[in-house]
């Protein structure tokens, strides 16, 4: 089983990261944390890499009804979406919530992860 769903976008880097952000909007999610993974590793161990990027995307609503369902599972949120350069454009990728729950084993987190996977491959087609 995969651990996202990915999509290659022949586009500047800066334009998918607007893309994503208006489409992860549009589909109920804000982006709560970014991390500039490039940007990082230049100034913490003076690595280079391509472009790389990770948001923290979160759909409130879904993620009530998860803590509901399993206190602790904040631990695995929020939803993180990678847009990182390769060849061929930007490849972003997005975290299948059903994969990286599993080990929880608990059904009523399943569904609501099931519905979070559907929204953000919605989110993820529409960029």
């Amino acid at each position: 089983m995969s651990y996202t769903y990915d999509r290659i976008i022949d586009a500047p880097f800066d334009d998918v990261d607007a893309r994503v952000r208006k489409a992860l909007s549009d589909h109920g999610f804000g982006v709560l944390t970014e991390i500039d993974v490039k940007s990082t590793l230049k100034t913490k161990i003076d690595a280079e890499i391509d472009a790389y990027r990770i948001l923290g995307a979160c759909n409130p609503g879904m993620a009530y009804e998860a803590i509901q369902a399993e206190p602790r599972v904040g631990a695995l949120l929020p939803c993180n979406v990678i847009l990182r350069a390769v060849t061929g454009g930007v490849e972003v990728s997005a975290i299948d919530p059903v994969a990286s729950m599993q080990a929880v084993g608990n059904a009523a987190l399943d569904a609501i992860a099931a519905d979070v996977r559907d929204m953000l491959i919605k989110a993820v087609k529409a960029a």
